[in-house]
């Protein structure tokens, strides 16, 4: 194996943080009992860690988490995925998390893109929907299709297009960035979410925030793919959808490029914003039922 820790940039500002992070995954995480840990896989960007729990007969589904988020943010989500079909969580390397805390300095879609292709054999041995959401779709695209990858869910996708970066975002950014705090990630985690989803108090996922801001160096949402990546797409199936206020990548902002690079329209789902595979499980789980 090489050493990571020569090629990437380490995510965590101390061991200790990385400690409180990862205590604060496996207990999330142990909150559903039936999702099982799978063995620990070695792969190009380091230790890869994983789970799966039971579910339907519908086709299995891999799910990639965006930016800051990991399987341990989206138990909710899966539980209710669970309902049709097996789900696997499997945390990105390089993201706060249980996997590798080291990110990948240069090249980084295509690093990720062959981790991708390197780990979905280890994690599923029968055809399965890519699920990605955010920096997770990206993740995907970058990835070549093979014959595990049965079709393609994108949820507010980077990979398409750049995200869009506006004053408000920089206003509610920078200061959970300097001094992260509850409130501060709750204006943050308010300007990802859809207007049902917005809290009046603390966010449900200000303290993960906080814990990330506090102890993570955090990194960009990535740039759009070349096409090299989105050509051997073209005769799998994908779907594209975002949050009818998803403040990054709006269903305006994706539509041209999902149609020229992807040949697919947009679906909107109303009323979520960016991060509306937490806010919308039961719309996430209906995409994915067309997919069948």
């Amino acid at each position: 194996m090489p050493d990571t820790t020569l090629q990437g940039a380490r995510i965590y500002r101390s061991e200790a943080g990385a400690r409180e992070v990862r205590a604060w995954c496996e207990e999330r995480l142990a909150s559903w009992p039936e999702l099982r840990a799978l063995p620990e896989l070695d792969s190009q960007l380091g230790p890869t860690r994983a789970f799966s729990a039971p579910g339907g007969d519908r086709t299995p589904v891999v799910v990639l988490s965006g930016t800051n988020f990991n399987s341990a943010t989206c138990v909710d989500t899966a539980r209710v995925l669970a309902r049709d079909r097996p789900v696997i969580l499997v945390d990105l390397p390089g993201q706060p998390g249980l996997s590798c805390g080291v990110r990948p300095r240069a090249a980084r879609a295509h690093a990720y893109g062959s981790w991708l292709n390197e780990i979905l054999p280890l994690v599923t041995g029968r055809p399965a929907i890519l699920l990605g959401h955010s920096l997770g779709a990206a993740v995907v695209l970058a990835a070549k299709p093979s014959d595990l990858a049965r079709c393609v869910a994108l949820v507010g996708p980077a990979g398409l297009t750049s995200a869009a970066m506006t004053p408000e975002l920089m206003r509610v950014s920078l200061p959970w960035m300097v001094n992260p705090r509850d409130d501060k990630s709750t204006r943050l985690l308010n300007h990802m979410s859809g207007p049902a989803h917005r809290a009046e108090g603390v966010h449900p996922f200000a303290p993960w925030m906080t814990l990330v801001g506090r102890n993570c160096r955090t990194s960009l949402a990535p740039g759009p793919l070349p096409m090299e990546c989105l050509r051997p797409w073209e005769d799998t199936p994908v779907l594209v959808a975002t949050g009818s206020d998803d403040a990054f990548y709006s269903p305006a902002r994706l539509h041209g490029p999902a149609r020229r690079l992807l040949n697919t329209d947009v679906e909107v789902m109303e009323g979520a914003g960016h991060l509306s595979l937490l806010e919308q499980p039961e719309g996430v789980a209906e995409l994915l039922r067309s997919l069948d």
